[in-house]
């Protein structure tokens, strides 16, 4: 029994958001309508934590959105309709992993186009140096020389 309790104990300590996120009051009575939820709130940003999904979160706001999401799917909508309409009224920060689509290519090609722009201009400042001449030392003038011969003869 005290194993038990153990491996309980360390598994809610391990796993707190995983085991604590969906009340049982949220669970729908229809297996498959409840797996569908559980599998699209994993893809919905929880807009108070911002790094963890809906599914994961003990927020409010994660909650709310976890029975929208629920009333939905039993309102008969497909799975990309429900995330439409949160979308639509969330904006597109809500998903996880958005869309490549409209403004956002711009997004995901800047990580890349920055690296390809960055390794570019170190190049340029490489080649820059290799061509450039090496500075010549210069002599001492007459003076100079004339001021060490004194100097040395001292």
């Amino acid at each position: 029994m005290f194993g038990t309790l153990v491996g309980i104990s360390a598994s809610v300590g391990v796993f707190p958001s995983a085991a604590l996120a969906v009340q049982p009051d949220e669970v729908l009575d229809d297996p498959m309508l409840e797996a569908r939820a559980r599998e699209l709130s994993k893809g919905l940003r929880c807009l108070v934590c911002q790094n963890e999904s809906i599914d994961e979160s003990n927020a409010p706001l994660a909650r709310d959105l976890r029975l929208l999401l629920r009333d939905r799917l039993v309102a008969g909508d497909s799975d990309s309709e429900a995330i439409a309409f949160i979308v639509e009224r969330y904006g597109e920060f809500v998903l996880l992993r958005p869309t490549t689509g409209g403004w956002n290519w711009l997004l995901w090609a800047a990580g890349p186009l920055m690296l390809l722009a960055a390794l570019g201009m170190g190049a340029l400042y490489v080649r820059g140096r290799a061509d450039a001449a090496a500075p010549r030392e210069a002599g001492l003038s007459p003076d100079e020389q004339k001021r060490l011969q004194e100097i040395l003869k001292e």
